[in-house]
């Protein structure tokens, strides 16, 4: 499902925004982290998104997919999304901007 994101500009709003502290596991968000409205993900959520290279808080988003991370240990795919105008980002820089919440998984990069 997640595949038809790639390539497109896609709308989320964003319930965590960057430097704000998860409300139970109380890690603090490197990255502004939203969803995608009215959409539903393998965890019965709507789909996840992260927001890489912007550098204040945000409320919502209109960026371009670039990548998706799969988790391999469950069924909750995360949009990695840039600003539109952005050059693309490496596999690398995706890892480290997005540690901070996956590092308890193993993931894979998906990209078209």
């Amino acid at each position: 499902m997640s595949y038809h994101y790639l390539a497109q500009i896609v709308h989320i709003k964003i319930d965590r925004p960057l430097h704000s502290l998860h409300p139970k596991h109380g890690f603090r968000y490197e990255v502004n982290y939203g969803f995608v409205p009215g959409t539903v993900s393998g965890d019965g959520e709507e789909i996840d998104a992260y927001v890489i290279g912007v550098d204040e808080p945000l409320e919502e988003f209109d960026g371009r997919c670039v990548a998706f991370i799969r988790r391999q240990e469950e069924d909750d795919d995360k949009l990695i999304l840039i600003p539109p105008e952005m050059d693309d980002i490496s596999d690398e820089e995706i890892i480290k901007a997005t540690y901070f919440q996956e590092k308890p998984y193993h993931i894979d990069i998906i990209r078209k």
